[in-house]
């Protein structure tokens, strides 16, 4: 079974944005999609950029780096140049509370 850790209220991520999180020393981008939230990992597998402060469209981020777009829902690539997906971790909301997969 999955443990999972609170990192966040739902009040504190506006919809369209997102929020760098720490869960057991791993980085994570957790994004609000109207209302919904996804969290990846917060480094582009291309060179490294902070997808947590790129920019978001519907359910894909564009790293501000290199402009490499990722599906929030998969991790999966689904713009060049990132040839690699990175890793999608299971969120929870409980009450008003996120919670993200450790």
């Amino acid at each position: 079974m999955a443990d999972f850790e609170k990192v966040a209220q739902t009040n504190e991520i506006e919809p369209g944005q997102a929020r760098l999180v720490d869960v057991k020393g791993k980085k994570i981008a957790l994004f609000n999609v109207e209302g919904q939230f996804f969290a990846i990992d917060n480094t582009c597998s291309h060179k490294g950029g902070p997808l947590a402060e790129g920019e978001v469209s519907g359910h894909v981020v564009t790293c501000p780096w290199h402009h490499g777009r990722f599906d929030l829902r998969t991790g999966e690539v689904v713009g060049a140049p990132p040839q690699r997906a990175v890793t999608r971790y299971g969120v929870r909301v409980t009450g008003s509370d996120i919670e993200v997969e450790a």
